[in-house]
């Protein structure tokens, strides 16, 4: 084989490896709804959890926000903390101990709302997660599932959710499903069905181990 020749071949897989790599942001961004209706505010140590693990996850150059569902969430007012964590490590724990103090107030503090416009927070979320451009996109919800919305509010509405994993998690079953648990199944099997129409992922995890795998 020539000199010529090899240095071609070379070069061909240098350009081969090159077309390989991602391109982009590697970064990730997670919004995290929480449910403040009625009694789900007595599951907000439970929130507050699911929290600290995903701080505990998150690298320097991610993103997180938390934001209530209450009346009308598709509303940037609803969102408790959110912070785009910085390149530096040192930099980035301090805004975690920060974040987790703000978090602390909230969970002390809550009122229970009288609607739960989930729709509108998922809204806010594809907004937030969209113009933060991060590579990997998760919204964790952290509700029963039950929507009810204010006399008025339009809701109806198609979720644009390419390229986004939306978990649910600590889906509590309400009273009403223990008496007829084909309502417990109809919530989880319609969001699900709206979440997929809009071409997002998703997953339901009550097992609060089986978080971890989400942020590899």
């Amino acid at each position: 084989m020539s000199f010529r020749k090899f240095i071609l071949i070379l070069f061909a897989f240098f350009l081969l490896s090159c077309s390989e790599q991602p391109t982009g942001p590697n970064n990730q961004g997670v919004y995290m709804l929480v449910d403040t209706s009625g009694t789900y505010t007595k599951e907000l140590l439970q929130a507050q959890k699911i929290i600290n693990f995903t701080l505990s996850k998150l690298n320097p150059g991610d993103t997180f926000a938390v934001a209530r569902v209450d009346t009308g969430s598709f509303s940037e007012k609803d969102i408790v903390y959110k912070q785009f964590f910085d390149d530096r490590p040192s930099m980035t724990n301090k805004q975690k101990r920060k974040f987790r103090d703000v978090i602390d107030k909230f969970i002390k503090t809550a009122k229970p709302s009288s609607y739960t416009d989930i729709t509108g927070g998922i809204l806010q979320a594809i907004e937030y997660l969209n113009e933060a451009g991060t590579r990997k996109k998760t919204i964790l919800i952290f509700s029963d599932l039950k929507e009810e919305l204010k006399k008025g509010f339009v809701r109806d509405i198609p979720l644009q959710l390419t390229g986004y994993q939306v978990i649910a998690v600590n889906v509590t079953k309400l009273r009403s499903d223990n008496i007829d648990p084909r309502e417990y199944l109809d919530r989880l099997e319609a969001w699900e069905l709206r979440v997929q129409t809009g071409e997002g992922e998703w997953k339901v995890i009550n097992d609060l181990s089986r978080l971890e795998p989400i942020f590899n």
